[in-house]
């Protein structure tokens, strides 16, 4: 897996980009927000997008999977990137609304747990890291040899993948988990914490953790199960790993026909090799027309 990594600025408590990307007239000016785990890489398809056709620009910003279904909701976004499905209650406020969206599915994800490089431990089942996540174990003594207060790393509850562990583990987070802004920080976070475990888009571990200053625990999902790696690309693509998901893009039906010229793009050998290089994977059944 590969990481082209594009540096976020932390405001006012969540993730923006800056960023407009070349310039146009407003008929063919898009606004992209959302997903923290999706950022990165839509800002370099964005970036190779304009190249292309400099006739158009595209704002992204990130800030979490809700915030841009928000931004649909309130018509500030024609694009919202998100790493979870729409809530039953976000479907009940658009269908109240009357907002038609259209859902593209462009890539797959896997999220990492990740811990500082010189902690002893390699690999956790799936249970145990629900009792770590929650609260119910909290000190690292009780899984290996160290004695050490075990501090958690996650995203704010705005966050697709914050919702995402939450629902695969079926637990509620402890709350002394602490609330970062995106996976750029809560990697920094685990780096400098011996004690520390988080969770990100495995997009963004390079391809040596360790030059990062952190570790990349294998998940058990059942005990006396294989150990697998969000990093082994053939596990993912047999969907074996459990922490993996679709990433998706919700359009507002009304920005479709404006939005389509950059869908395709993603679609393109141009656009799927930079989804690949970010560390996402490309599925094979996107059959919805664009």
């Amino acid at each position: 897996m590969k990481q082209m990594p594009i540096k976020l600025f932390s405001l006012v408590g969540f993730v923006v980009i800056g960023l407009c990307i070349s310039c146009s007239n407003g008929s063919n000016a898009i606004k992209m927000k959302g997903s923290d785990t999706e950022v990165n890489l839509a800002v370099n398809l964005a970036e190779k997008f304009t190249e292309q056709d400099p006739n158009f620009s595209i704002a992204i910003s990130g800030g979490g999977s809700g915030l841009g279904i928000t931004s649909l909701l309130n018509g500030q976004a024609d694009i919202a990137n998100s790493s979870r499905p729409l809530s039953e209650e976000e479907q009940r406020q658009f269908s109240e609304k009357n907002i038609m969206l259209k859902t593209v599915i462009f890539a797959e994800d896997a999220t990492a747990f990740v811990v500082h490089k010189d902690l002893p431990i390699e690999e956790v089942t799936v249970e145990v890291l629900g009792k770590i996540l929650s609260g119910n174990i909290t000190n690292w003594s009780e899984l290996i040899d160290a004695n050490y207060p075990i501090n958690i790393y996650g995203r704010q509850s705005s966050s697709g993948t914050h919702s995402f562990i939450k629902k695969k583990l079926a637990i509620e987070f402890s709350n002394a988990a602490k609330e970062m802004t995106g996976n750029a920080q809560i990697i920094e976070g685990v780096k400098a914490d011996r004690t520390g475990i988080g969770y990100v888009g495995a997009g963004y571990v390079a391809d040596d953790p360790v030059s990062q200053g952190i570790k990349v625990l294998k998940i058990i999902e059942k005990e006396g199960e294989k150990a697998i790696s969000p990093l082994d690309d053939e596990a993912i693509n047999q969907r074996i790993y459990f922490f993996q998901r679709p990433l998706y893009q919700f359009v507002l039906a009304e920005s479709w026909e404006k939005v389509r010229p950059f869908i395709a793009f993603e679609r393109s050998a141009t656009g799927r090799k930079l989804i690949e290089d970010h560390g996402y994977y490309i599925l094979n059944n996107q059959q919805d027309e664009i």
